[in-house]
C-alpha cells in the first residue's frame, strides 16, 4: 500500500518529473512540427514547380499554410491542456511569433537564393529547410512562454479533480 501526499516533490525526483513534463511537450510539439514541415514542403514545392512564382513568394505562402495547420496541432494536441481563457490573445501573440518565424524561415532561403544565387531545386529545398531549423527553435521558447501558458498549479488541481464533484452513478447490484 502506498501513501501519497500533497507535498510537491523535492530534490532529485522534482528534477525528473520536469524533464519527464518538458521531454513529452517537445516530442508533441516535434511531432505537430514534422506534419508541419512536411506541409510546409509539400506546398513549397507544388507551388515552386506548379506555377510560376519566384522561390521565396512560393515559400512564403507555404509557410502561411503550415503556420495555420500548425496553430490546430499545437491548440489541440500540444497544449490542449493550457490556458484556453485568452484565445483571442493567443491567436494574436501566435500570429505574431509566426510572422518572426516567417521572417527566419524566408530569410536564409532569400539570403541564399538572391546574395549567393543558390537557387535550384535541391540548395532552395536545403535552405528553407535550414531557415526553418532556426525558426523552429525561436518557435518553440516563444510559443511555450508567451502563447501556450500553462495553467497556474492550483487551476490544474481544481481541473484535474473536478470529476469527484460529480455525483456518483448508482450502484447496481448483480443478483
Amino acid at each position: 500500500m502506498s501513501v501519497t501526499t500533497n507535498r510537491p516533490a523535492k530534490g532529485l525526483g522534482a528534477l525528473r518529473v520536469r524533464f519527464a513534463s518538458l521531454a513529452r511537450e517537445i516530442a508533441k510539439f516535434g511531432v505537430v512540427g514534422a506534419l508541419g514541415v512536411l506541409v510546409n514542403f509539400a506546398v513549397f514545392n507544388l507551388m515552386r514547380h506548379g506555377t510560376d512564382l519566384q522561390v521565396v513568394r512560393a515559400s512564403v505562402i507555404a509557410t502561411v499554410v503550415a503556420i495555420v495547420f500548425n496553430y490546430v496541432g499545437f491548440r489541440y494536441f500540444t497544449y490542449r491542456d493550457r490556458d484556453k481563457s485568452g484565445r483571442a490573445k493567443e491567436l494574436t501573440l501566435f500570429l505574431l511569433f509566426s510572422v518572426v518565424g516567417l521572417v527566419i524561415e524566408n530569410g536564409v532561403l532569400y539570403a541564399a537564393t538572391y546574395s549567393f544565387h543558390w537557387d535550384s531545386s535541391l540548395q532552395s529545398n536545403i535552405f528553407k529547410f535550414l531557415g526553418m531549423g532556426l525558426a523552429t527553435l525561436f518557435r518553440f521558447w516563444s510559443y511555450r512562454t508567451w502563447v501556450f501558458r500553462a495553467l497556474p498549479a492550483k487551476e490544474a488541481v481544481a481541473s484535474a479533480e473536478s470529476f469527484l464533484d460529480e455525483p456518483a452513478p448508482p450502484v447496481q447490484r448483480i443478483k
